[in-house]
């Protein structure tokens, strides 16, 4: 996966250091250092790629000759303990191909180091590790003066500043995670904590060689348990001064955690005892830490509140959609659907049938839980027949690739990963409307965070998801367990019955897998000569490779593939594998050739697996195909669905053998025949995936220094590792409770407000929720807050608070009218008429009177979503509703606002960065007068800036100068504070 590192350091004469030889060792390369007389040559360094200098505006031109450029360096710095240079170290994503990785590299240097004035050494380093990955990182050297075409000025004092640093942290995570989604990769850097904090923690393990420097003639490797030392003191540190960082990576794969988790994540990131107490004091005391109460093992559970909060929007988003009814689907196009499946020799099973029915409904929200071979692609192309008669357009996602390409190809959807659809959002492209049907495929490997975002946008768009998946198979990557928790609040339909296996005692198999009963499913397999035990794991591994050629040579039509749980043992399987396709005269010419994870030997006949998704190319990370020719610069592939791609191996080197894979690449895969080597890594959900991919056959071995009989393999295999939330455990306050049903999250202030002001009770609940049937709730609300209750009156036949709804919808219309005349026909000045500036203000009054501040809420919610105008005036209230609700809650909830206020600078700041690269200028000056207007909205907002006061390091605050926020703000992105507005009304 993609790792975050980010190192600078200053290579400076105090440590020894010279210019001149730093950069031929960074760049390869054979330099004369004349102040010392002597040559630096480091030529036979392997594993630099890409080595150029790139000069700012102005610089002479000379300086593009590297000698030249550090030499001059040298000569110009007088000082015996002189800072000739500053390095910044950052690790490329080693999914992306060398020329993807170089390009990622040159659009950050020249964005953050060109364009502020440095001239820049880039050099990037493909090394290649022990264990056969590739290691890609970039070595950047820049100049710490100001250039002009005289030469060196003055050093910049502010690029020294930690604030700088902590933004290129920050600019490289964004532009890295930005250009993979790009892509279509599916991996991103972790950098949740950047986003939060403007700071991270650095990994512990180093990148590349070790750390080195330079001392005279030669280069010496540091003492690297010194340097991991100094990482873990410096990450210390850090939490102590934040703690939230330390629960911000905690969640990154779980959503709670106990006191051993946060022990352990101590010891990794403190240096010695005395730290060690430090951090786990500041861990315990974090403001955002949540204490849930005792698991099942009776240990203390926590969590964080952004992981509450992240489950109570998905389970509203959820609730949401499961109310509305907007996507039906009448029977007429359903049973012909049907009928057209039945032509083609597909008969649906009961089950599937019901499902069918389930998510062609009228709900928003549908969900399917299948277990492993049960045909739940087969009848979402029913499904999408259906749709797509109905007018609707279909969508599907999934988190991988391969699963993607899986969906797509067993339904007809067309689909893409869960990172693709998302940065389509971010860039305003491919948004969901009504119209919208989305189907996400394995949902039980999607992590809370990201579900949440996506079900709250489609409930945004008031858009239809489907989830579809099997919370028994392999476990989400990230936090939660979010389809697991929506499939126990909501309706679902089962497709329990199994169609993949041939034989009905496997299909009874994998119903045991199913449900947990992992012990019966082995036995099975037992008493059919399927699982094999070995002495040794390399015994076993040798028994599987024999056993695998024989299948593979008595029926060479048929699929097959081998499975295991670790990267190590899928390449020593694969070796294998090959030695016997080479000894049997199945391949062709070897031909040795350089690819992503490091050198291979490739010939005709080889199984192959695509290791990236690569839309030019057709294929996706996990797709298998066989080579029908191979040479050192280029390769031509037949794929498992019939087509040929070919591909030039400088421009896409992400492959491997394929005859081995890993348990986590197999879901969603169906071949003839599978061939497992179990290890301990193993538990129940990867052995469900393992031992269900086949129609006629599987075969289990096992080694017993692993296991050390069946018993032992059973329990191992039997482990139930599945992920929780945080919500799955039982809160201690009753009161609490009832308001995050309800969405409210400022509980203590309405249980305040209720026990005071009984009769102002009805407003509150309705301002908050309009839809809540107040007569009803009122009483619960009142005796969680220690009220009395108060028993029911007979309701009259006007009932007061339909005719108050009714009241509020009338206002909320008039005003909307309002503002898109306005909008539509105004003046030439494009200010409103004296007769519409008057409808206006008397449509203001009128919403006032029934819903206090509700014209300023709507207000606040057109300028954000200007279409929303229009639609009101229509009459079509829903997602204004919605939008309004939610602007009364950020106006009556302080730290709501001060979220909502950083969450959209951060936004405007992004958006502004991507239109200067773009050079979209017009787009440039506009969203920086939107910036320059919250700045200056501080100043009306006394309470909201000193909120912010605390958070300047994620709104971009560089400097504290002592002004107000909002001009401290303005002044630290260039924006001119006084510069006077034009309201227009």
């Amino acid at each position: 996966m993609a790792i975050y590192h980010l190192h600078v350091k200053v290579i400076g004469r105090k440590a020894g250091s010279s210019a001149v030889a730093s950069a031929a060792y960074r760049s390869a390369s054979r330099l004369r250092d004349n102040r010392i007389d002597r040559v630096q040559d480091f030529s036979s360094k392997r594993g630099v790629v890409h080595s150029e200098v790139l000069l700012p505006d102005g610089a002479p031109e000379i300086w593009g000759d590297r000698e030249r450029l550090w030499n001059d360096v040298e000569a110009f710095e007088l000082r015996k303990d002189a800072q000739l240079a500053r390095e910044v170290e950052f690790a490329l994503p080693r999914e992306m191909s060398r020329a993807q990785g170089i390009a990622l590299a040159r659009d950050f240097v020249e964005t953050e180091f060109v364009d502020l004035g440095m001239v820049v050494d880039l050099n990037v380093h493909w090394d290649m590790g022990e264990d056969g990955m590739a290691k890609p990182h970039a070595h950047v050297m820049l100049t710490m003066r100001s250039v002009d075409e005289d030469g060196f000025g003055p050093k910049v004092r502010e690029w020294n500043a930690t604030e700088m640093v902590e933004r290129w942290r920050e600019r490289w995570a964004v532009l890295a995670n930005e250009r993979l989604a790009e892509l279509d990769i599916d991996a991103r850097i972790d950098h949740r904590s950047l986003e939060a904090q403007g700071i991270a923690l650095e990994p512990q393990s180093q990148i590349g060689a070790p750390a080195q420097r330079i001392e005279g003639e030669g280069i010496e490797a540091a003492d690297r348990a010194e340097v991991h030392r100094e990482i873990a003191r410096g990450n210390g540190a850090r939490i102590i001064a934040d703690p939230g960082l330390a629960l911000d990576a905690i969640t990154q794969q779980q959503s709670t955690f106990t006191r051993r988790d946060m022990a352990r994540f101590a010891h990794r990131h403190s240096d010695g005892i005395e730290q060690f107490n430090e951090v786990m004091g500041a861990i315990g005391r974090a403001p955002d830490l949540v204490e849930l109460g005792k698991d099942r093992r009776g240990e203390d559970r926590f969590t964080t509140q952004q992981m509450v909060e992240a489950e109570q929007r998905l389970h509203k988003a959820a609730e949401l959609m499961a109310e509305r009814e907007r996507h039906s689907v009448n029977e007429r196009d359903r049973d012909a659907a049907l009928a057209r499946t039945v032509e083609r020799g597909l008969v649906l099973s009961v089950e599937q049938s019901d499902a069918l029915s389930h998510i062609t409904g009228t709900r928003d929200l549908g969900i399917v839980v299948g277990y492993a071979g049960t045909g739940k692609s087969a009848m979402l192309g029913v499904a999408r027949e259906a749709w797509e008669a109905a007018g609707l357009e279909v969508r599907g996602v999934a988190l991988s690739g391969i699963a993607a390409e899986n969906l797509e190809s067993g339904s007809g959807i067309a689909s893409r990963t869960i990172a693709s659809l998302e940065h389509g959002w971010s860039q305003s492209r491919d948004m969901l409307s009504s119209r919208d049907v989305l189907v996400i495929d394995e949902a039980g490997m999607v992590g809370t965070r990201q579900l949440e975002r996506v079900l709250s946008h489609a409930a945004d768009a008031g858009a239809k998801v489907v989830l579809v998946g099997d919370p028994q198979q392999l476990q989400s990557i990230e936090a939660g367990a979010a389809f697991r928790s929506l499939v126990e609040r909501h309706a679902s339909a089962e497709i329990s019955e199994v169609r993949r296996q041939r034989e009905s005692w496997q299909r009874d198999a994998t119903r045991d897998l199913a449900t947990g009963r992992i012990g019966e499913a082995i036995q099975a397999y037992e008493r059919s000569g399927m699982v094999h035990a070995a002495q040794t794991r390399e015994q076993a591994r040798g028994e599987l490779i024999e056993r695998w050629d024989r299948d593979r040579q008595a029926a060479p039509d048929r699929s097959r593939i081998i499975l295991t749980h670790t990267n190590d043992e899928v390449r020593s399987l694969n070796q294998a594998a090959r030695e016997r396709m080479r000894e049997a005269g199945d391949l062709g010419e070897e031909v040795r050739v350089t690819v992503e994870r490091g050198a291979r030997s490739f010939a005709r006949g080889d199984r192959v697996m695509f290791l990236q998704n690569e839309r030019g190319l057709g294929v996706k990370n996990g797709t298998l195909g066989t080579i029908e020719e191979v040479s050192a610069q280029s390769m031509s592939v037949r794929i498992d669905d019939g087509r040929s791609v070919a591909f030039d191996l400088k421009d896409y080197g992400r492959i491997d053998h394929g005859y081995a894979a890993t348990i986590h690449k197999a879901q969603g895969m169906t071949v003839d025949r599978t061939h497992v080597l179990a290890t301990p890594g193993m538990d129940a959900h990867s052995s469900y995936v393992a031992l269900s991919r086949h129609r006629d056959g599987m075969e289990l071995h096992y080694g017993r220094d692993d296991f050390a009989d069946g018993e032992r393999l059973v329990r191992t295999l039997s482990r139930d590792r599945a992920k929780d939330m945080a919500s799955d455990y039982a809160r201690s306050d009753p009161a609490q409770a009832y308001a995050e049903r309800r969405g409210i999250t400022f509980r203590q202030r309405v249980v305040e407000i209720v026990r005071k002001v009984p009769e102002k009770l009805r407003d509150l609940v309705d301002t908050l929720k309009p839809s809540v049937d107040t007569a009803r709730e009122a009483p619960a609300l009142r005796e969680e807050a220690g009220a009395k209750p108060e028993p029911l009156a007979q309701e009259p036949p006007e009932d007061p608070e339909a005719v108050l709804r009714r009241a509020r919808s009338r206002a909320l219309v008039r005003h909307a009218r309002a503002w898109d005349a306005i909008l539509t026909r105004a003046d030439p000045t494009g200010r409103g008429t004296p007769e519409q500036i008057r409808e206006l203000t008397d449509a203001r009054k009128a919403f006032d009177e029934v819903r206090p501040q509700g014209w300023r809420d709507a207000e606040a919610a057109y300028e954000k979503s200007p279409e929303l105008v229009h639609e009101a005036a229509d009459g079509k209230l829903n997602r204004t509703i919605r939008a309004l609700q939610l602007e009364t809650e950020i106006r009556t909830d302080s730290e709501r606002r001060a979220d909502r206020f950083v969450e959209r600078w951060q936004k405007l700041d992004r958006q502004l960065q991507h239109q200067y690269a773009q050079g979209d200028y017009a787009g440039y000056k506009a969203t920086r007068s939107q910036m320059g207007d919250m700045a200056r909205s501080l100043e009306r907002d006394p309470q909201l800036e000193s909120l912010l006061a605390s958070r300047k390091k994620e709104l971009g605050i560089s400097f504290d100068t002592g002004r107000s926020l909002g001009r401290e703000l303005a002044r630290s992105h260039g924006i001119d504070f006084d510069r006077s507005r034009g309201l227009g009304l």
